[in-house]
């Protein structure tokens, strides 16, 4: 008979996580559905945790019983044995998920958190040169772009994290996107990356940006990538990792010592 159990967590991963550890099994031996979206961590606008409805599959626990009864008599196996089982247990490895049923793992996983918030959105689905992208549409869509995007890039994590829930190979990467939010953006950064090169060349000295994602930060570095003046790198930690443009010649710089005053070279980077 299937095991059920309800669970709650600050994010629909957590929640699976303690569901799975209850249960006893691994995270591909059983199904969930989301009764209340979570209203802090990664999306951090609903009003409760996340709570799941998790299952355990029949097939999985009929399995585990089977292990159950053939570890009441245990035989030394020989090493031609050994060889066979091994054999045995790759090819019955988890079978690949269909790229369609991920896509419907994504879809349905998008339709729960925008009933559990109460708006109208519609979305086209298209190929991508990084994936496939979930182009949303609606009125009033701000709260789920958030600053800088960090909202949008959240649901995406989550909708890649459900889709490919189980799958070892051929995941599917899930780009989600509100009326083309992130080529305007990427048009943004690439002109923010522009001045900030010219003024870092005008005072002669490093500039750091705002903290961003490894996204935003892989375009500033590609849109200087070919600029002769300057060159960029990244500095701090996760989340609050940057991106400093460094002048390829610094400015002078007077320095006073005990009274005496003396200027640095031009130093070259």
């Amino acid at each position: 008979m299937a095991q059920v159990v309800e669970v709650t967590g600050k994010t629909v991963a957590e929640a699976l996580a303690a569901a799975v550890q209850q249960l006893g099994c691994c995270e591909n031996d059983v199904d969930y559905e989301v009764l209340e979206a979570p209203s802090k961590g990664f999306l951090g606008f609903f009003g409760k945790p996340a709570k799941l409805k998790v299952t355990r599959r029949e097939t999985a626990v009929q399995s585990a019983e089977a292990v159950s009864v053939e570890k009441v008599a245990v035989v030394e196996p020989s090493a031609n044995e050994l060889a066979e089982e091994k054999a045995v247990s790759m090819d019955s490895a988890v079978p690949a998920v269909p790229v369609a049923e991920q896509l419907e793992r994504a879809e349905k996983f998008l339709r729960e958190v925008f009933a559990a918030m109460n708006i109208d959105v519609t979305w086209q689905q298209a190929e991508g040169e990084d994936g496939v992208i979930f182009n949303l549409e609606g009125e009033n869509l701000g709260i789920l772009i958030g600053k800088h995007g960090q909202t949008l890039d959240s649901l995406q994590y989550l909708v890649n994290l459900t889709a490919n829930r189980g799958v070892a190979e051929g995941r599917v990467r899930i780009i989600i996107d509100i009326e083309g939010y992130r080529a305007r953006r990427e048009e943004t950064l690439m002109r923010l990356a522009g001045h900030l090169a010219e003024k870092a060349c005008r005072i002669g000295d490093e500039v750091h940006l705002e903290p961003m994602n490894r996204h935003e930060r892989k375009i500033i570095h590609m849109a200087l990538q070919d600029n002769h003046r300057v060159s960029t790198y990244s500095a701090g930690e996760e989340p609050r990792r940057y991106v400093v443009i460094v002048p390829r010649r610094r400015r002078r710089r007077r320095n006073y010592d005990n009274g005496e005053r003396y200027q640095e070279h031009y130093n070259e980077d």
